[in-house]
């Protein structure tokens, strides 16, 4: 069965009709002739949402409204009111009711009400759910994330964070590869010594030696005074390697031997210097083509990824989007602004070829340019829009001979299924269809929870 609702009316008639609409359209339906009954049913069974008669015998409408909303305020409430009592109604939104429909109603007007009401409710649910995982977070550097790619990620960083092992950290750019560097650093005994980021692709060839291990006093046209490298300025602490992919080959025995003695010499020094840092670094670059070109030395490469931590793109951890999103909401705006579901599922559709960065830009935008309190659909850039058309989505390699429509749709049902463990309400959310379109769908083929089926292949 579906989601519960108590319904409460003293019209038997109507009562009747309500259970059996509401049945119709897959939902849990329990019902009660009296306020009095409908709060001892509610306090028994705490049903998401209640249908109640505004006027009653007894106990009327408003009463079991606020009293429900005393016992469960998450608990939704939709009046039923006549047509010429609409101000009633209204009064009653104002201290709690979700929504109101006036007799004689249809049961499209019904059906659309409950499903809104309940959509409402899971939204409202997802997003407590949302900001209880935002909490945990902190002590990982902000890393935002609850796919089992980066629970995996967050894993590998409280074992590694503790030990001198260098890492590399690979990944496309703007996925957080100095977030994951940071919360290393700070989860490590270093913690309280510096941690100094340096992006060896933006500066020139020419000067990176001089940044990274210094320069004495006359060593070249220009060094005035003496310079402390990075490599020395991080002494105690951690020095991210960012873009270390970009580093000249010039460069990269003078790093491999850093790595291995421990040591760094000065541009124009007499000796070198001992030193304790350590090294993390971050590339965009797949570091295998990068040896297999010629370009990156395959024994620095090793030396690097004692530890590799491979940051995947936003679009394979698609269920972390959403998570994202109220995250850089609460950070560039504040926890008032909501998300309609259809532009949720369009920002979480889209591929985000600039990853996370791209996408705390596209909200910061959304915050600044919405219309009202909610962003929705219409607030987002058009190429934002196509969910459906979406590269990772799309069905591939169809026969030339042609396909049966009939079966390509019994094979997303059960692979939808199958992914969510044949949770029903998970596998209509995932389809973006209502929990009873699911269940005629499991029907008209035949699918059954073993994932057996009556129709051929």
């Amino acid at each position: 069965m579906g989601q519960e609702i108590l319904v409460i009316d003293d019209d038997v008639s109507l009562r009747r009709v309500l259970e059996y609409n509401l049945q119709e359209e897959g939902y849990e339906v329990c019902t009660a002739a009296t306020g009095e009954e409908g709060l001892e049913i509610f306090a028994r069974r705490q049903p998401p949402l209640v249908i109640t008669d505004m006027k009653m015998p007894g106990m009327d409408g408003l009463q079991v409204l606020k009293e429900i909303k005393k016992q469960a305020p998450d608990t939704l409430v939709i009046i039923i009111t006549a047509f010429g009592a609409v101000d009633a109604a209204v009064e009653a939104m104002k201290i709690g009711a979700y929504d109101y429909i006036t007799k004689p109603f249809n049961r499209a007007a019904l059906r659309l009400t409950v499903q809104k009401a309940l959509q409402f409710n899971r939204l409202a649910a997802e997003n407590r759910q949302l900001r209880a995982e935002l909490t945990k977070l902190d002590d990982f550097g902000k890393i935002v994330g609850v796919s089992g790619k980066m629970q995996n990620i967050l894993d590998v960083i409280r074992k590694v964070a503790d030990t001198e092992a260098t890492v590399l950290i690979p990944g496309e750019s703007g996925t957080g590869k100095e977030l994951v560097a940071r919360a290393i650093h700070s989860l490590s005994s270093r913690r309280a010594g510096p941690f100094l980021p340096i992006n060896c692709a933006a500066i020139p060839p020419d000067l990176l030696e001089s940044e990274l291990f210094g320069h004495v006093k006359g060593a070249f046209t220009g060094a005035i005074k003496d310079k402390q490298g990075k490599f020395r300025q991080a002494d105690g602490g951690t020095l991210f390697l960012d873009e270390v992919g970009e580093l000249p080959l010039s460069m990269q025995p003078k790093l491999l031997r850093i790595l291995q003695e421990r040591l760094v010499e000065p541009v124009g020094g007499k000796g070198p210097q001992k030193i304790d840092v350590r090294i993390l670094a971050a590339t965009n670059k797949d570091p295998e083509a990068a040896i297999a070109a010629g370009a990156f030395r395959e024994d620095l490469y090793y030396r690097l990824a004692v530890i590799p931590i491979h940051l995947p793109p936003l679009r394979e951890r698609q269920e972390d989007i959403p998570l994202l999103i109220r995250h850089f909401i609460a950070k560039h705006g504040d926890n008032k602004i909501t998300l309609s579901p259809e532009a949720q599922t369009a920002l979480t559709n889209y591929t985000w070829p600039g990853n996370i960065r791209e996408l705390e830009n596209a909200v910061a935008r959304l915050i600044i340019m919405r219309q009202g309190d909610a962003i929705t659909l219409a607030d987002i850039a058009d190429k934002m829009r196509g969910g459906g058309e979406n590269r990772t989505n799309r069905v591939i390699n169809l026969p030339e001979a042609g396909y049966s429509l009939e079966q390509l749709e019994k094979e997303v049902v059960l692979e939808a299924l199958r992914r969510h463990n044949w949770n029903q309400t998970a596998a209509a959310r995932f389809l973006q269809i209502p929990r009873h379109v699911l269940i005629y769908r499991m029907g008209k083929f035949g699918i059954t929870p073993e994932g057996t089926s009556k129709i051929g292949n």
